[in-house]
């Protein structure tokens, strides 16, 4: 009598449907990972137990070394300033023979949650991510030490230890700040953003180094913050300009803030660039077409994506992660949104 049939080995879709969840639910509990709920986890190991599967780990990095397809979570696609870095990071992975599989997460930290849960579901070879404020980092730090790489653009998350790819933030605003200043400026604000930004962190940290340098007070009621958008900045400019003793030129958050700045003090009959100096950031493809065309700071938003995505490729090929993190340079680009103050104009003149 012959042997009896041998007993084919269980699958990860065979425990997904004694369990009744998804392959890739069956996938975050073999990595341990904690994005499953208890009581999930349970039935998925109770049928891995029923069907005596035995984990392969081995041939399930071999999986996802063959994946060409990259996660990129991008944290608002309504500012230009993301869309255009999203194209850097995707020309990047294109060229790369890979595919990205976009998200935004709208600057919600729980979407963004359910969106990285989502993404590392579906079998991703990496993630690239500019992380949303107030993010949650267990989350990101649960993905990577599932064994999946992920680097963080733009926002810094200094406590993750995750690899990093920004420009220079306090540079880049100091280089503002001293623009303004050399112009004679001498009272000069800092709109839109809020503290719980690393990026605004540091950007207000080189509009505190220009300052000190020139011997210039910094006032906190200078700071004025605010969503990092066009209304924003219409707030926070109003902020300023109704102030007893207003600054006469102000650098902003971002470009989005500062066009919001320039259209409020128009409606307040304030002209930028003559009664007003506006200094942005990121260099958007509106600010060049603005009315009047806006001084802004550059880190060559582009070209910062595709860093991003080079530094994720060499992740996933192996290579190991950067010492430090990755930070470009930042330059200023003068239009004509920022001037001389009125009375150094009249003083000129005398």
């Amino acid at each position: 009598m012959g042997a009896p049939p041998r007993k084919s080995r269980a699958t990860i879709i065979d425990i997904a449907r004694l369990a009744g969840v998804s392959k890739s639910t069956v996938s975050l509990v073999l990595k341990n990972s904690t994005l499953v709920k208890a009581e999930t986890r349970e039935r998925v190991l109770g049928a891995m137990q029923a069907l005596g599967y035995v984990y392969n780990r081995g041939a399930a990095n071999l999986r996802l070394a063959r994946s060409n397809i990259v996660g990129m979570v991008i944290s608002d696609l309504m500012n230009p300033f993301f869309t255009e870095l999203a194209v850097g990071i995707e020309e990047a992975l294109y060229r790369a023979g890979y595919v990205p599989l976009l998200a935004n997460t709208g600057e919600d930290p729980e979407r963004q949650t359910r969106v990285l849960q989502s993404i590392f579901e579906q079998g991703v070879a990496g993630i690239v991510i500019s992380p949303s404020n107030r993010s949650d980092v267990a989350t990101l730090l649960d993905i990577a030490r599932a064994g999946l790489p992920i680097v963080t653009v733009t926002r810094r998350l200094a406590e993750s230890g995750l690899p990093y790819v920004g420009q220079d933030n306090t540079a880049g605003e100091r280089i503002a700040v001293e623009h303004l200043i050399g112009l004679g400026h001498r009272r000069i604000g800092f709109l839109g953003g809020y503290a719980t930004m690393a990026t605004q962190r540091e950007r207000v940290a080189g509009y505190k180094e220009a300052l000190s340098a020139h011997g210039i007070v910094f006032e906190p009621i200078l700071i004025a913050e605010s969503p990092p958008t066009r209304s924003g900045g219409g707030a926070a400019v109003k902020t300023m300009i109704d102030l007893p003793d207003p600054p006469t030129a102000a650098v902003c958050f971002n470009d989005m803030v500062a066009v919001g700045a320039i259209r409020e003090l128009s409606r307040q009959g304030i002209r930028a660039g003559r009664d007003f100096s506006i200094v942005g950031f990121d260099d958007i493809a509106e600010a060049a077409h603005n009315a009047p065309p806006l001084t802004t700071v550059t880190g060559e938003t582009r070209q910062l994506g595709a860093e991003a995505a080079h530094v994720l490729l060499d992740l996933i090929a192996g290579a190991p992660a950067p010492s430090a993190p990755v930070i470009g340079p930042t330059r200023l680009i003068v239009r004509e949104s920022s001037a001389a103050p009125a009375s150094e104009r009249t003083r000129l003149r005398a």
